[in-house]
């Protein structure tokens, strides 16, 4: 039996979660589709007319196991909704079978589905061929998946935009300023010999330099982008026994860090994933910073300096406790190792509950002291007590990181790149037409400058799928579950 995503064949599967349930559904598409669920689905003690197939209508009915030496058994009650080509999710004609849960009944419908000459659906192929029959392109492909693992609002709203085709118009709007530049090019390749320039040297550096800035802003929009998908990362750090551990179990409502009193309990780097209104925030617990010989310890913290960097929000604890220059010193050591520019740095004056009586006043000296010398960031520094052993300020850190996040989300366009794949095809696009800049200031040979801009045609393609192989779909597609 054929199995190209590319082949004709009529393909089923189960599109609803395994295990057992109230409903299942399961999907038959391809040119064979109705002919197959007629053969099986019965109204009134009849086979169901293929001729009365009406599209985007459902009809009640059961399920029979046919068997020419006796009367055909009922296997179910179901609900059959038919879908006629192009106007289904696959571009094909199709079927939705819904029946009860039951894995039996699950299992014994795909056989006989098989059976009358079906074929088992591989993982994405439904997508695929939605793909292949133009229902949308890979970019929008791709955020059908997206949108099925979406675990929070804000990632869900991500893959909706992306499914609308928003990102995918960007995409074509920048290919078609290339398209005009290349055509221009490759018109001059074709009068070489007689030295003549069809295109404006300035108009296209001009022309150039906008479709960079725009690729530009896509590929910064993704650090924000893949922090929405995969969870913002908040690296909590400090000096040891700040109360770093203490602070993610308090998040987290449960005891996932070790705590003790003993310096340097932990050593490596613990995540943990929670959902805050809307916005997943990957909250990671490192190893405290301190001088140390221990070899270890030694490694859990260069491995905490590097999540440091890595964070696109740090939360600096502090103890209140250890006196004011104490305090002043571990900020100052906090805010060397992160960057106000791309992160948003939170100091936490952790154990207020011992001195509730310095809250204020630490506050305004530490703001006073060692934000001093980042008037330019400071907007990007924030400061507040906490108690991470009572839980007081904890709703006030929550609002914190929402406030930070919303507005990190306002100041972006509209696009956002969440995919690891399309970052990589804007980088390399970029790189390709850096070439062509070059290529234009130091008089390359047309040909060359010509071959760069091919090349950023191509991966800006790639990403749609105007330009693919089938090495990238089948990397694309194999995400997918069976199903869909």
């Amino acid at each position: 039996m054929r199995t190209s995503f590319l082949s004709d064949d009529t393909i089923c599967a189960v599109a609803t979660p395994s295990g057992m349930g109230a409903i299942a559904v399961v999907r038959i598409s391809g040119p064979q589709a109705h002919e197959i669920v007629c053969r099986l689905f019965y109204q009134h003690d009849k086979p169901f007319p293929k001729e009365k197939i009406e599209g985007y209508r459902s009809y009640y009915g059961h399920i029979v196991i046919p068997d020419s030496s006796k009367e055909p058994e009922t296997l179910d009650e179901v609900l059959v909704t038919f879908f006629v080509a192009p106007h289904s999710f696959t571009g094909e004609d199709s079927v939705e079978i819904s029946v009860h849960g039951s894995l039996y009944v699950q299992q014994r419908l795909m056989e006989l589905l098989v059976e009358q000459g079906a074929r088992m659906a591989m993982p994405g192929e439904y997508t695929r061929r939605a793909f292949v029959n133009r229902k949308f392109d890979l970019a929008q492909a791709e955020a059908v998946a997206d949108l099925i693992a979406s675990q929070s609002e804000a990632e869900h709203r991500l893959a909706m935009n992306q499914l609308k085709g928003g990102f995918s118009q960007e995409l074509r709007d920048l290919r078609s300023r290339l398209v005009e530049i290349t055509s221009l090019i490759e018109l001059e390749l074709d009068f070489s010999e007689e030295d003549v320039e069809f295109a404006d040297r300035s108009r296209l550096k001009a022309l150039l330099q906008t479709t960079q800035d725009h690729i530009h802003r896509l590929t910064e929009s993704f650090r924000l982008g893949n922090a929405i998908k995969n969870g913002v990362p908040v690296a909590i750090v400090g000096a040891t026994n700040t109360g770093k551990s203490t602070l993610l179990n308090a998040l987290l409502q449960e005891e996932r860090a070790i705590v003790s009193d003993i310096a340097g309990t932990t050593r490596d780097s613990i995540e943990e994933v929670m959902n805050i209104n809307g916005t997943l925030f990957r909250f990671i617990d490192t190893a405290g910073i301190r001088e140390t010989d221990e070899t270890i310890e030694k490694i859990g913290i260069e491995r905490t300096f590097r999540k440091i960097n890595e964070a696109d929000i740090v939360l600096g604890l502090i103890d209140m406790t250890e006196g004011f220059e104490a305090m002043t010193e571990a900020a100052r050591l906090i805010l060397e190792k992160t960057d106000p520019k791309q992160q948003i740095l939170v100091f936490l004056l952790n154990k207020s509950d011992r001195c509730p009586e310095l809250g204020a006043e630490s506050i305004d000296r530490l703001k006073n002291t060692v934000c001093e010398s980042q008037s330019e960031s400071s907007k990007h520094i924030y400061i507040q007590t906490l108690s991470a052993k009572t839980g007081k300020g904890l709703d006030q850190l929550r609002h914190t990181l929402e406030e930070i996040q919303q507005g990190r989300s306002a100041h972006q366009d509209t696009t956002l790149v969440s995919n690891v794949r399309h970052f990589e095809a804007l980088n390399h696009a970029s790189a390709s037409l850096d070439a062509v800049r070059r290529g234009l200031e130091e008089g390359i040979p047309t040909d060359l400058v010509a071959q760069d801009l091919r090349e950023a045609l191509y991966y800006l393609g790639t990403i749609t799928g105007e330009i693919t192989t089938d090495e990238v779909l089948g990397s694309v597609f194999s995400r997918f579950c069976v199903g869909k």
